[in-house]
């Protein structure tokens, strides 16, 4: 990272190792750093782990340590109303919904923007896995991190041109062992810090019980039925489960059923074989290119389901209305609608859109 002595720049920060190095970064390489932490809504009786009391005091004491401005902002109702409601609405609609994506492009760039541009900045910086790259058209491209096991861009790829010219992302080409061993370098006492995998805004809660709070007319009990509609037994709620499950179905068989379907209209739980739910064709509608331009033609591209699964080689047609037909070369298990059904190109990660089984 070259240096920008003097420019100002608004840095992410949420106590982790990630943020915090992302931090010592800019300001070793002579940026004017502002760290800002975003006060995010949690269930009543519990602390969103990206801002709980003791991520707070972490960071603000980094930020002392690094010798810059912290500021703490609130953005508990825009969290709510963007990221909370679409996520209890999208489980109440059959699907499984990923929140972190709609709250990185809704919350977290939002205010980070926001809050630069009141403190003079033009650019912001976040921990995130990340790399970009400018064309000479000036078209900004997103590209995967080196390491696959921290690579984050499929979490960006909601990013819009705009997003990614004020954005830098520290961390583009290291590693997370990279990342800790400067964290120890630094001496910042979060260099062992655990990543937390949990929803941030229930703590350490189960989301089905988050949900029958919430939205209890969404969990009601129904039938489990076979492929050939014999009936198996009896659901909990078809927000209680997710396609491709295997474990607490209660019901015995020749062998391990695992859930192939939920039909939301008979509020039935379709359960079958492994690899009776594989398929070739979904859609994906939302879609956000990165570039800007929608492609006008079917093109091929590597395509991911799921953060941490593999992508695919497939066949992405546009489609009208933010909409894309997704043909794979093979079939795959488990795809699953609310996810996010996000294309690549080699490095490039293109856009994406959320997943759904039928055509938008």
């Amino acid at each position: 990272m070259s240096s920008q002595t003097e420019e100002r720049i608004v840095v992410g920060m949420s106590g982790g190792v990630d943020s915090s190095v992302a931090a010592a970064l800019l300001k070793r390489d002579g940026w004017q750093v502002i760290g800002v932490m975003l006060r995010l809504w949690s269930d009543p009786g519990t602390e969103n782990r990206c801002c709980a009391p003791d991520a707070l005091i972490e960071a603000r004491e980094i930020a002392g340590q690094l010798q810059i401005p912290f500021y703490v902002v609130d953005a508990k109702e825009s969290f709510y109303k963007e990221v909370v409601e679409p996520f209890i609405h999208s489980y109440a609609a059959g699907e499984t919904p990923n929140p972190c994506l709609s709250c990185n492009r809704l919350i977290r760039w939002k205010f980070l923007r926001s809050r630069a541009s009141a403190l003079g900045a033009d650019k912001i910086a976040t921990g995130h896995y990340a790399r970009t790259q400018t064309l000479p058209d000036g078209t900004i491209q997103l590209l995967k991190n080196p390491d696959p096991e921290k690579d984050q861009s499929y979490f960006l790829h909601l990013l819009t041109q705009d997003d990614l010219r004020s954005t830098v992302f520290p961390l583009a080409e290291l590693t997370k062992t990279e990342v800790r061993q400067l964290a120890k370098e630094y001496s910042l006492a979060v260099a062992e810090r655990e990543d937390s995998q949990d929803l941030c805004f229930m703590g350490q809660g189960d989301y089905r019980k988050f949900l029958r709070e919430r939205c209890p007319e969404s969990i009601q009990p129904g039938p489990i039925l076979s492929q050939d509609g014999e009936l198996l037994g009896e659901h909990t709620g078809l927000a209680d489960y997710t396609i491709g499950q295997r474990k607490g179905l209660g019901i015995a068989g020749p062998e391990p059923y695992y859930v192939l379907q939920k039909d939301l209209r008979q509020n039935t739980l379709v359960i079958g074989a492994k690899g009776s739910s594989n398929r070739r064709e979904f859609f994906t509608h939302e879609v956000n290119w990165i570039s800007g331009n929608a492609p006008q033609e079917p093109f091929p591209a590597e395509i991911k389901i799921r953060y941490k699964s593999q992508a695919s080689p497939g066949l992405v047609a546009p489609l009208k209305d933010q909409g894309a037909r997704i043909l794979l070369d093979h079939p795959l298990p488990d795809i699953t609608p609310g996810q996010a059904g996000v294309f690549y190109q080699g490095q490039i990660c293109l856009g994406g859109g959320t997943i759904s089984l039928e055509a938008p």
